[in-house]
């Protein structure tokens, strides 16, 4: 009886020890970067202008939410709802990223940009991307079974404006779908 309660913690204690290191199954973790052009499609005026292309790295855990470490931003032409020139907007999105058995990616994506004033103050224009359920899709190519990189990245959803500035919506539609392709692949929704 005496070698059982010696050896119980012993077993208990190895069993603890052996846990906390280890990666769950099934965890895979996945990185995208890359310059990413969005192309807003409808809207009317200057909300239908807003075509952009920004540089963005997320490192996601098998369907875990992560933030956009955005590196890079321009529009093509922002017109009147957005100045052009460095720190005239802030950025900010996520990205959730399952890989499935077959190396497909799905997921969802949010990416806004904001007007910031000269003074440096947030403005009144919040242009927000929004992915469609399972909207971002990609292939998964890897050096293991659970670390790896998208590539062939697409994004589809719906975009809005948000701006109380006259001069960038006036009575123009403020609501509209986009599509966002990694790196230099022409695409076109699915």
């Amino acid at each position: 009886m005496r070698k059982f309660a010696i050896l119980m913690p012993l077993a208990l204690v190895l069993a603890v020890s052996g846990c906390g290191s280890n990666t769950p199954p099934g965890t895979v973790t996945t990185t995208t970067s890359g310059n990413w052009e969005a192309r807003l499609i409808g809207g009317t005026g200057p909300s239908s202008q807003l075509n952009f292309v920004t540089t963005f790295t997320v490192t996601n855990t098998n369907g875990g939410s992560s933030g956009l470490d955005i590196t890079g931003f321009s529009f093509f032409n922002a017109g009147p709802c957005f100045a052009v020139g460095t720190n005239t907007s802030n950025e900010n999105g996520s990205a959730t990223i399952t890989v499935q058995s077959n190396g497909q990616v799905t997921g969802n994506m949010t990416y806004s940009v904001t007007s910031v004033a000269a003074n440096g103050v947030t403005g009144g224009n919040n242009l927000t991307l929004t992915s469609q359920t399972n909207g971002f899709t990609g292939t998964f190519t890897g050096s293991s079974p659970t670390t790896g990189s998208i590539s062939n990245g697409v994004v589809v959803g719906t975009w809005t404006l948000d701006s109380s500035d006259p001069n960038c919506t006036g009575n123009a539609t403020k609501t509209g779908t986009f599509v966002m392709c990694q790196g230099n692949t022409t695409c076109t929704p699915p």
